[in-house]
């Protein structure tokens, strides 16, 4: 029996890979991947690399096994055809008979066009009849703060996020809730809204970069018009710039405030605060 984890060399399957090796043996951890060279590393400390591609169904035949638990890590490639990738690991894994499969879903609160892959996905993985967990993580520290260049640039937090809060964790944060489901028992058919334990809004977030970098950052409110065009005019295809500003909106509608206490609880610990993570940003 393996436990399986996709994407594993992606920024959410690293955290994962490495918090699985604090508790059970490397061998029983494959790592599934598109460039075997990224996983030098973990095939190094005794982890089973596989090469597979979302896109390319037969390199998934007789990668998984009877037993295995499995995580499914959503493909990054928004506006391609994710869930019919995603049901290409959910087909092997019901032919051969998993003992779970977890799939990293978004919020059961959010409506954003970003949603829509991830319910169609979990749509496929009920009708599938295979045991699941569902982890509906919600946003993630490392939207905002592993892009902090232009907004120490312009001075300013720019956003049509309004009032609207979020509860955002660290990547480290939901790989610890995917570890406990994965290595723990009872989590079949469990659906977790994952979420940071406190929630903040853009202002807050603005004021906490001034206060750590000692300059004036403004909370800069526009539109979700407007901020597709700022974000086309600084290189984003526009389609990806309009879900970026459908979250925004969503964030105003406080479709991203996540009070189940799910995360902290699977994870053992509180969530990383969002100061934390603003400190590592500007050290990166």
């Amino acid at each position: 029996m393996s436990i399986v984890v996709t994407g594993a060399t992606g920024h959410l399957g690293r955290h994962v890979v490495e918090q699985l090796l604090e508790k059970v043996p490397a061998d029983q951890v494959t790592a599934v991947v598109r460039t075997p060279e990224k996983a030098a590393d973990f095939a190094e400390r005794g982890v089973k690399v596989a090469v597979a591609d979302y896109n390319a169904p037969e390199t998934f035949d007789g990668l998984l096994a009877s037993g295995d638990k499995v995580l499914l890590i959503s493909g990054s490639e928004v506006g391609s055809d994710r869930i019919g990738q995603h049901k290409v690991v959910i087909d092997a894994a019901k032919a051969v008979g998993v003992a779970l499969l977890a799939y990293t879903s978004a919020p059961g609160s959010l409506t954003a066009a970003l949603a829509d892959d991830h319910r169609g996905t979990e749509k496929v993985l009920l009708e599938s009849g295979l045991p699941y967990a569902l982890l509906r993580n919600g946003w993630y520290h490392e939207n905002y703060t592993e892009n902090l260049a232009p907004v120490l640039q312009y001075n300013a937090v720019t956003h049509a996020a309004g009032e609207g809060r979020v509860s955002s964790a660290s990547r480290a944060d939901y790989a610890a809730a995917a570890v406990a489901v994965l290595t723990g028992e009872g989590h079949e058919n469990q659906t977790y809204e994952l979420g940071g334990d406190v929630a903040w809004s853009l202002a807050e977030y603005a004021a906490e970069l001034s206060r750590q970098t000692g300059k004036e950052i403004a909370d800069n409110r526009v539109s979700a018009d407007a901020l597709v065009g700022i974000l086309a005019g600084a290189g984003l295809p526009e389609p990806f710039a309009v879900i970026l500003a459908g979250v925004d909106a969503s964030i105003e509608k406080g479709e991203l405030v996540v009070g189940s206490g799910d995360l902290s609880r699977l994870a053992g610990r509180p969530t990383t605060p969002l100061a934390e993570a603003i400190a590592a940003g500007l050290k990166a």
